[in-house]
C-alpha cells in the first residue's frame, strides 16, 4: 500500500484506533495503531504541555515508521483540582489504570459539591508527516465530574464525566453520540476541515 493512503494512529489503544478508522474511512485512509509497528518502544512524554506530548510522539513514530503519524494528547482538567490531573491523566494514579484513576479522583474530589465539580475534557491532536511538516487542532468539551461512575461504554474518565445538556454521562453515550460532541470528536472535526489542504 502507498504511503498516500495510510497514517498510523500513535496508540495502543483499541478504542482510539476505533475512533479514528471511522473518522478516516470515508477518506480511503487506511489507519493502523502502534500494535502494528513493535519496533517503537516506549515514547518519553515529557512535555509540558498537550501539544508538546503529542509533537513528540507523532515525531517520533513518523521518524520510525516514515509513515504520516496521528498523535493526540488529551487530558482532563478538572477545576477543583486547579486542572489537575491535566497532561497527567493517563497516569494520574498508575500507568493507564483506569479503574485507579477514577478512584483516585474521586477521592480528590470528595466533599467538593456538584456544582464546583467542573471540568473540561480537553484533546491536542497533531499530524504529521515524515518530512515533518504538521498540523494542530484542538478540541474541548465542558462538564462536570459525577460522584459515582455512570455507563458501560467508552474508556478513561468517561463513567464520571457528565455532560448536562446531553443529561447524560460519556460513558452511557454510543459511540457515535460520543463522537458527535467529544473533545475528541470536535478536534477531529476541525481536523477533518483542514485536513486535505494539508495532506
Amino acid at each position: 500500500m502507498a504511503n498516500h493512503d495510510q497514517i498510523v494512529v500513535a496508540t495502543k489503544n483499541a478504542g482510539k484506533l476505533r475512533e479514528f478508522q471511522k473518522l478516516f474511512a470515508p477518506k480511503q485512509i487506511a489507519v493502523s495503531s502502534l500494535k502494528d509497528y513493535p519496533q517503537v518502544g516506549e515514547i518519553a512524554e515529557n512535555g509540558l504541555t498537550f501539544e508538546e506530548n503529542a509533537t513528540l510522539k507523532a515525531k517520533a513514530v513518523a521518524q520510525l515508521t516514515n509513515l504520516p503519524v496521528l498523535a493526540d494528547d488529551s487530558g482532563l482538567e478538572v477545576d477543583a483540582l486547579n486542572g489537575r490531573p491535566g497532561i497527567f491523566s493517563a497516569r494520574y494514579a498508575g500507568d493507564h489504570d483506569d479503574a485507579a484513576n477514577n478512584a483516585k479522583l474521586l477521592s480528590e474530589l470528595a466533599g467538593v459539591p456538584m456544582e464546583k465539580r467542573t471540568a473540561t475534557f480537553h484533546t491536542t491532536l497533531v499530524l504529521m508527516k515524515p518530512e515533518g511538516e504538521k498540523l494542530v487542532v484542538d478540541g474541548e468539551l465542558k462538564g462536570q465530574i459525577l460522584l459515582v461512575p455512570r455507563g458501560e461504554n467508552g474508556f478513561g474518565y468517561d463513567p464520571l464525566f457528565w455532560v448536562a445538556a446531553k443529561q447524560k454521562s460519556l460513558a452511557e453515550m454510543t459511540p457515535e453520540e460520543k463522537n458527535a460532541i467529544s473533545h475528541r470528536g470536535r478536534a477531529s472535526q476541525k481536523l477533518l476541515t483542514e485536513f486535505d489542504e494539508w495532506w
